[in-house]
């Protein structure tokens, strides 16, 4: 996961709706069943699934009332914290 894309993911958010992104979200990971991907693609797909459900959290957390800046930092630390299990 990188911070800057879920940050950018977060303010379209703010800017739009969250619906964008559950879309986008079930889009990528229907592709995911195309025989034909290679490794390297799904990979690609997998990371930028990752970022959409890390930016869907962050937001959710921005709407129960934790300012952006902690809630993005809570966030990495417990992804980094789970990398390290």
């Amino acid at each position: 996961m990188k911070l800057p894309i879920i940050k950018q993911l977060v303010n379209f958010v703010e800017e739009h709706d969250e619906d964008y992104l559950l879309e986008t979200a079930e889009t990528l990971e229907h592709i995911c069943d195309v025989p034909s991907l290679k490794d390297e693609e799904l990979d690609t797909i997998g990371e930028l699934i990752s970022n959409i459900y890390g930016a869907l959290e962050v937001s959710n957390e921005i709407k129960n009332g934790t300012p952006k800046k902690e809630a993005l930092n809570a966030f990495m630390s417990r992804v980094l914290s789970s990398i390290d299990k």
